[in-house]
């Protein structure tokens, strides 16, 4: 890696400012990117389809006036297609399935003058909080390789926690962006339902449950990002409130004195590790600080009332998603093509009744509705992203062959998460504790609907209170 060493110092915007100013060119960038790849990649498989590899690819061509001109980027192999690539989502069933058209998020971020060098790892159909799909292999914690890097948006995590890429497209049905932030040490940002577009193929995706973002180091390079991605496409069923002004202006505006609810009581009853607790009471402890009212209060969520209804929404829209496939041409899934829970979840989806569809979707809709009058009383509540500090490879598998089993496993990891899916309000994980091992803690903090301005101000002014940026992990590790 001999190739402008200060690369990894630098955020997107910082590298983005560089090319306006033309210190540095979207090539030498890139070549700066490839070297982390190559010598990174082997040994944590964040990175699963290299565009550059590709005789047809080179950087695009100088546009210093653009947003984020020149600034290197990678994509989720879930969901985000990129014209003459395969889209995977990280399945042996979908292996030569090439994607014929760029998805909005893509154009608009190549519009934003971004580099987009190849796609990162995921679990089979998003279905996981663990990257360790068989198809392409377990991406590994740069952290502690013996530790998963979370999920499904793990590679990108991943990327971005080993210095290869500044920020890292993502996605989130159920903490896919929040739980891999949290495990790698990151920033991450699930923003309110529709805020960006999941199109032009389809108006949303599992009913509405999953956002489209990004993994980044800063709390800034999650708003810029934001600001050139945001936005309904034309033919979008709905859309978020429009921001009152570019979501960039946030991370550096003080927030005011805010009304905070702080909770360590995990939906579901599930037990709480220590160090997930300390990360809430830091994290308390410093909005006190900073002039915020803290108090110890949360809305009611019933995790376990709502995990039927769960099951129903990912299974009737894995098995519509399979059964769309077989449409465009591609054969039934053969014996060895999806991972057991894939194949189990798909064939309960195909048994449930539009009746049971409505009744999930109700339900949803409930929450939601009893959510809103605590969100008008706080302007945020803040809680561990997870139950525990990342845990050993392994823990939760989709090569399972009980359904069941693989659920309460993976709520039991994940109980905070799921309920701003459902609601739509925006959500990140912020990297404000480490545990005695030395392991990233993320705290999740959550707004009301349509106000990543205050999430964003309130993550801004907790990131210069206590940095984060410079916690890298150790390269021996690697």
């Amino acid at each position: 890696m001999v190739r402008f060493p200060e690369y990894e110092s630098f955020d997107a915007v910082g590298l983005a400012k560089l090319v306006r100013n033309r210190q540095i060119t979207p090539r030498e960038l890139a070549a700066a990117a490839i070297d982390r790849i190559e010598h990174l990649n082997p040994a944590l498989n964040a990175v699963i389809c290299r565009f550059y590899d590709d005789p047809r690819w080179e950087p695009p061509a100088p546009v210093p006036q653009a947003p984020l001109a020149g600034v290197p980027y990678l994509v989720k192999d879930l969901g985000v297609h990129c014209a003459g690539f395969p889209t995977t989502a990280a399945s042996r069933y979908l292996a030569d399935w090439v994607a014929p058209r760029d998805s909005t998020i893509v154009t608009r971020c190549r519009v934003a003058g971004m580099t987009i060098l190849g796609k990162t790892n995921t679990c089979e159909m998003g279905l996981c909080a663990a990257t360790e799909p068989v198809f392409t292999g377990t991406t590994f914690n740069p952290w502690r390789r013996d530790r998963s890097a979370g999920g499904s948006s793990g590679g990108s995590a991943v990327a971005v926690a080993a210095g290869m890429v500044p920020a890292a497209g993502a996605n989130d049905g159920g903490g896919s962006i929040r739980v891999p932030a949290a495990n790698c040490g990151l920033f991450g940002l699930k923003p309110t339902r529709a805020r960006t577009p999941v199109g032009p193929d389809v108006g949303e995706v599992w009913s509405g449950l999953t956002a489209y973002h990004a993994i980044t180091r800063t709390v800034r390079d999650s708003a810029a990002l934001l600001d050139v991605t945001c936005g309904a496409a034309p033919g979008d069923p709905y859309w978020a409130p429009p921001p009152a002004r570019p979501f960039a202006a946030e991370p550096e505006t003080d927030p005011g004195r805010l009304r905070i609810a702080v909770t360590t009581r995990a939906p579901g009853g599930y037990p709480v590790h220590a160090e997930c607790k300390e990360g809430v009471a830091r994290a308390a402890r410093l909005c006190e600080s900073l002039g915020h009212i803290v108090e110890e209060t949360s809305p009611e969520f019933d995790l376990a009332g709502l995990m039927p209804h769960f099951r129903t929404l990912w299974g009737v829209n894995l098995a519509a998603n399979l059964a769309q496939q077989r449409q465009l041409g591609l054969p039934a899934p053969g014996a060895d093509d999806l991972e057991p829970i894939t194949r189990l979840l798909a064939e309960e989806g195909a048994r449930r009744t539009g009746r049971e569809y409505l009744e999930a979707t109700r339900a949803f809709h409930y929450v939601a509705r009893g959510f809103a009058p605590f969100f008008e009383t706080y302007d945020a509540l803040i809680t561990p992203t997870l139950t525990r500090p990342p845990w050993p490879l392994g823990t939760i598998t989709m090569m399972d062959k009980d359904l069941d089993r693989f659920t309460e496993t993976l709520m039991s990891v994940q109980a905070f998460t799921p309920q701003f899916n459902v609601t739509g309000q925006p959500a990140a994980s912020v990297p404000l504790h480490w545990s005695a091992e030395g392991l990233p803690i993320g705290v999740q903090i959550a707004a009301r609907f349509g106000d990543e301005a205050t999430l964003l101000r309130l993550s801004g002014q907790l990131e210069k209170a206590a940095p984060w940026s410079g916690r890298r992990p150790p390269r021996e590790r690697i």
